[in-house]
């Protein structure tokens, strides 16, 4: 059932521009690094922009609200290998481009959120939350993403380390991956596999 306590909608109007800029980051990160290993398809789309709306996708934005703000994805960044000098090492970076854009956010926050509790700064409470926002939904969205499912960009970076003997089986999981991604998300086995990983993350950032 949906939360639509006063404090969940305080939330939500604090963690939209938060999820916004996540996601709009790092669909940039991965257009803009496939320009640079030379495939312009998603620079020629208008991708390699900061503009949120041509990032957004419907169900990706749902399901960040459904899961409490953990969650969430962008329409996905298009890549043509054919273009790409060498593919496999492309492959690997690109794919990694958008959850290091969320990391590197994240820590941009903390950075933020120790100098202002160590200068004793007064800043308005929204400041404050977004702040704390960013730095939570950035590393859970980094980690989602890693998750080896396709789409996601854990399963475009293990597939080029997966021996070549087990390609054809891969491939196959990757045929039920959206049924098995959607069964994690709604049975809380992601958020369950993800939170360890995300207090290994608050504490090396100092949280």
């Amino acid at each position: 059932m949906i939360d639509f306590s006063p404090e969940t909608i305080q939330r939500a109007i604090v963690a939209t521009p938060v999820f916004l800029l996540a996601i709009t980051v790092h669909e940039f990160a991965h257009a803009r690094t496939a320009l640079g290993y030379g495939d312009s398809t998603a620079h020629d789309l208008g991708r390699t922009s900061l503009n949120p709306m041509v990032h957004l996708d419907l169900m990706g934005t749902l399901m960040f609200f459904l899961s409490g703000f953990r969650f969430g994805w962008a329409k996905p960044v298009p890549v043509n290998p054919f273009n790409l000098r060498n593919p496999r090492v492309a492959d690997i970076w690109i794919s990694a481009a958008g959850p290091l854009s969320n990391f590197g956010l994240a820590t941009i926050a903390a950075i933020i959120i120790h100098l202002i509790n160590s200068m004793n700064i007064a800043v308005p409470e929204v400041v404050g939350k977004f702040m704390i926002l960013s730095l939570q939904i950035n590393i859970w969205l980094g980690l989602f993403n890693l998750i080896p499912l396709f789409p996601l960009d854990g399963s475009h970076i293990i597939r080029n380390f997966i021996p070549s003997r087990y390609a054809d089986t891969y491939e196959q999981i990757e045929r039920y991956s959206p049924y098995i991604l959607l069964l994690g998300l709604f049975t809380g086995i992601f958020g369950a596999i993800i939170s360890p990983f995300a207090r290994a993350f608050y504490f090396v950032l100092g949280f």
